[in-house]
């Protein structure tokens, strides 16, 4: 249904900072036949944008829309193949354009980690884009692809050398340096502030299987808890271990794609993420006055007269974030920790270069984009709303390790258990 289209890729939301980045890496990445464009509200900031692309991308088009004008996205929609969207929070400004892209048959991808938004979208448009050919994937960013790549890899290599998957992962942030964009900030703001007038939002993160697919909303990982400053120590890593704050929603990712692909990690599959800090006395110490920290802070922002001094002295504005040696510099490791039923235990090491939130997440947005525009045809699942693993897979896994900076190693039971 998108063959004739004008364009392989749209990139929407360009002049937003990681619209910006997300441009860069594409206009690296495209070859002479890719058909891109970059399009957003403001035609002279477009324009500003495409001229520091370089000579490659001096002449792309560009496509200018408004986020709440439905007759001009589905114009957009109905030119493009692709449409890979940067502009959150998606609650605000995403709506109305999935609706557009599963009304032309358009495949979608974007960097979504509002699981509130994303329910709300899968039960809108999901029956809709299975009838038109449309595949919406969302969190195709930091949220949530290193966890849902991840698990899907481990368990892959865990049934091809024991010929069953692991009835538990749990994976470990060992290291994530780097920065954050006003489109982040701006996300957890409004997120923070719909909450208090929508329980929903609320649920949405502490429900474990709330982005199940119908029928499937029950298992045995427990409620999440977004303010929990609870610290433990991991054996398997050999350290204290502090809530991760992306977890509760990676964590619904995952078990989602686990039940999209009837179940390969089995029914009573479970997992959690957590974050590494130290071992020892003063390990436990840190990680626990970090939690504390950090709940501090949820609290800051959920507060008005905070809320309002964090957005003027602390948070990045919209279209600001980490500068390019902090990009440059950053890097980003977790380790997943595979349980079977009989003890057997294997890991597998994940890692990415460039600052996670912003030049990672880019590059790892770019991929599914190609992905769903390049390799269309040999996607193994037709319309609908899919994770990234549910329905890219393999094909995803060899564009992130060629092209996207990232590395995917097994550690099998005889590799060092201690070592992270």
């Amino acid at each position: 249904m998108t063959g004739d289209r004008e364009f392989d890729v749209v990139v929407w939301g360009a002049t937003g900072f990681t619209g910006r980045l997300t441009a860069e890496k594409l206009a690296a990445r495209a070859g002479s036949e890719l058909r891109w464009a970059i399009g957003g509200r403001n035609q002279s900031k477009l324009e500003a944008v495409r001229a520091q692309l370089g000579a490659n991308a001096a002449d792309i088009p560009i496509i200018t829309g408004d986020s709440h004008d439905a007759a001009s996205l589905e114009a957009l929609a109905a030119r493009t193949r692709v449409v890979c969207s940067t502009v959150g929070p998606y609650a605000m400004y995403g709506s109305e354009l999935v609706g557009a892209c599963v009304r032309a048959g358009t495949h979608y991808c974007d960097l979504a980690a509002e699981p509130h938004w994303i329910r709300k979208m899968m039960d809108a448009h999901e029956a809709e884009a299975a009838e038109t050919g449309a595949r919406i994937v969302h969190a195709c960013g930091m949220d949530s692809i290193p966890s849902d790549l991840g698990v899907y890899f481990l368990q892959q290599r865990a049934e091809q050398l024991y010929g069953k998957p692991c009835s538990r992962v749990k994976m470990r942030v060992t290291e994530m340096r780097g920065g954050f964009s006003g489109g982040t900030a701006a996300s957890l703001l409004h997120g923070t502030e719909a909450g208090r007038n929508d329980p929903s939002i609320g649920r949405a993160m502490t429900e474990p299987y709330y982005l199940a697919p119908e029928g499937h909303r029950q298992g045995p990982d427990e409620p999440e808890n977004m303010r929990s400053t609870k610290v433990e120590y991991d054996g398997d890593v050999r350290a204290w271990t502090k809530p991760f704050f992306m977890g509760p929603m990676n964590s619904k990712i995952v078990r989602r794609t686990n039940a999209l692909l009837d179940y390969p990690y089995g029914e009573g599959f479970r997992y959690d993420e957590a974050r590494v800090v130290a071992d020892g006395l003063s390990g436990r110490i840190k990680a626990k006055a970090e939690a504390l920290g950090y709940v501090a802070f949820l609290s800051a922002v959920a507060s008005p007269p905070t809320r309002s001094l964090l957005k003027k002295y602390v948070l990045p504005d919209s279209g600001e974030g980490p500068d390019q040696e902090t990009r440059e510099s950053g890097q980003w490791k977790v380790v997943l920790i595979g349980k079977m039923n009989d003890g057997t235990t294997v890991r597998a090491l994940v890692g990415g270069e460039g600052d996670p939130g912003t030049g990672s997440t880019s590059r790892m947005l770019v991929e599914s984009a190609l992905c769903l525009a390049d390799d269309a045809d040999e996607i193994p699942v037709g319309g609908g709303s899919w994770t990234p693993a549910a329905a890219m897979g393999d094909l995803l896994l060899d564009r992130l390790t060629s092209h996207a900076g990232m590395s995917f190693e097994f550690k099998p039971p005889s590799a060092d258990a201690g070592h992270s």
